[in-house]
């Protein structure tokens, strides 16, 4: 099955922007080939709000989201996950309004860093990140007028979360699931099969419309994300014949297959196949002296 992405998106910076029933969106004005036309916050409600992804330490989208709000109280802050185009900003907005920030929990990597293994997306993570409330799979927490259920989605972050608006069939996606282009998912900050494991967490769900962390919406979920499976798997088969046609490092994969990808992305795209390696060693697929890293030489199972 084929994906189609769709890029057409009007980010209207500093412009509280309706996009379902009760649902504003608002995006920073921090464009890049990762972020897209910037991070995407969401406030929900009419009367006392929520908000989710306040977003960067950003004065205009701090003053933005203020200006939106417009003196209305905000019961609670939605943290998906705490890449710092996503988290920072909501302590300084809980401190303006008095809200409590809600996440899965701080910042951690997938699994434990390796001797001698550097983080390659430490300067992404927002370190100093802590909230009040630590939200499980399954959790509800109940507002003025709303319910917003949390539905864990690991794999671009080890504490990335959905958020589902209850009798509504609106998901609140953030980057696990995105119109514009797909996750990235990169050792040891993500890990592939948790974030494959997420997508069929979504796949049982019956959500209608899906609003991501950057880009505009998703409105064929179910085809998307079955897409989004699809495109991955046919990414798993090209590493592997790949590595079987005698490729045995990360730099020669990533040359033959993302050849007429942005170069900036390489580096993203390097750890993405790093992910995908991972994920093949650990099922046996795909063999490696010693452990899985980015420098590593990489043999065919026999």
């Amino acid at each position: 099955m084929s994906i189609e992405f769709d890029t057409k998106f009007e980010p209207a910076y500093g412009e509280s922007v309706p996009v379902a029933k009760g649902i504003a969106r608002l995006t920073v004005n921090n464009p890049s080939a990762f972020t897209f036309h910037g991070t995407n916050s969401y406030i929900v409600g009419r009367d006392t709000l929520a908000v989710i992804d306040p977003g960067p330490e950003d004065e205009a989208q701090f003053q933005a989201l203020v200006k939106a709000i417009a003196g209305r109280p905000v019961s609670h802050i939605f943290v998906s996950h705490t890449h710092r185009d996503h988290s920072p900003l909501a302590a300084r907005l809980a401190q303006e309004t008095g809200a409590i920030v809600a996440a899965e929990g701080p910042h951690r990597p997938a699994r434990p860093l390796r001797i001698g293994e550097i983080n390659p997306l430490d300067a992404s993570a927002d370190m100093d990140f802590k909230p009040d409330l630590a939200l499980k799979d399954g959790d509800v927490v109940e507002g003025d007028g709303w319910r917003i259920s949390t539905v864990l989605t690991p794999g671009h972050a080890a504490n990335h979360a959905a958020f589902g608006l209850e009798g509504t069939g609106i998901l609140f996606s953030a980057d696990h699931v995105m119109a514009w282009a797909t996750s990235i998912v990169a050792p040891p900050d993500g890990a592939m099969s948790d974030y494959m494991d997420s997508l069929d967490r979504l796949l049982e769900r019956d959500d209608r419309l899906f609003l991501p962390g950057h880009g505009g919406a998703v409105t064929k979920p179910r085809s998307f994300l079955r897409g989004l499976k699809a495109h991955r798997k046919m990414r798993e088969r090209a590493i592997l014949e790949r590595v079987k046609t005698g490729d045995r490092t990360v730099r020669e994969m990533v040359a033959a297959i993302y050849r007429d990808t942005d170069p900036r992305l390489h580096g993203a795209a390097g750890l993405s196949v790093l992910a995908h390696l991972e994920d093949l060693v650990g099922r046996g697929a795909v063999t490696t002296d010693g452990e899985v890293s980015i420098d590593g030489r990489f043999s065919p199972a026999h």
